[in-house]
């Protein structure tokens, strides 16, 4: 039940938003009364605050696994969590606009939590970034942390309007963000 109240209520922050969505929406929308809801959650704000964890974390799991991996490159590593991000829109695409779009109703101690966890996504990716620079694999005349936060304004800002079923494959657009990251798109 606790999973069908998440699945629920992202649905309707994604269509309604945060502010615009009662507890009576969501148990109404299960057909369950609001005790159930108190049951799983104390409040609406803690039901968001798990919907923040659970995305995060699993990027951030996913993004540990493809960094220990010794047998791959930095542009392999940069592709893989290019790819992470990109495939997680068509695998947690209403999930993510939740979570970037509502993380503003979070009260303070929360929203630093989730903080805390992005910035750690970020720092991971700086890491693949700055390796790749010292291995000679990236340029060494640009910035890592500016790399990364143009790499992760492009990703993330592509769940706003990217539709995986719509007319570009996710992997052309995947390949197409990594071209133009890696070679820029300056005609030579």
């Amino acid at each position: 039940m606790k999973n069908k109240i998440i699945e629920q209520s992202i649905a309707l922050f994604e269509l309604k938003g945060f502010s615009q969505t009662s507890i009576q929406d969501v148990v109404d929308r299960l057909g369950v009364t609001k005790g159930t809801f108190y049951y799983y959650f104390e409040s609406k704000e803690q039901l968001l605050m798990d919907i923040q964890l659970q995305y995060i974390d699993d990027l951030l799991v996913k993004q540990e696994h493809i960094l220990i991996q010794s047998d791959k490159d930095w542009k392999t590593k940069m592709f893989e969590v290019v790819a992470l991000l990109i495939k997680h829109i068509r695998t947690q695409g209403r999930m993510a606009r939740v979570f970037y779009r509502e993380l503003r109703h979070l009260n303070e101690e929360n929203y630093m939590i989730i903080r805390r966890k992005r910035r750690e996504f970020r720092k991971n990716l700086q890491k693949i970034i700055e390796q790749g620079i010292e291995n000679r694999e990236f340029r060494p005349d640009l910035r890592a942390d500016l790399v990364t936060f143009a790499i992760l304004g492009v990703c993330n800002w592509s769940n706003r309007w990217y539709k995986p079923d719509g007319p570009v494959p996710e992997d052309e657009l995947i390949r197409t963000y990594m071209e133009m990251l890696l070679n820029g798109i300056a005609y030579k």
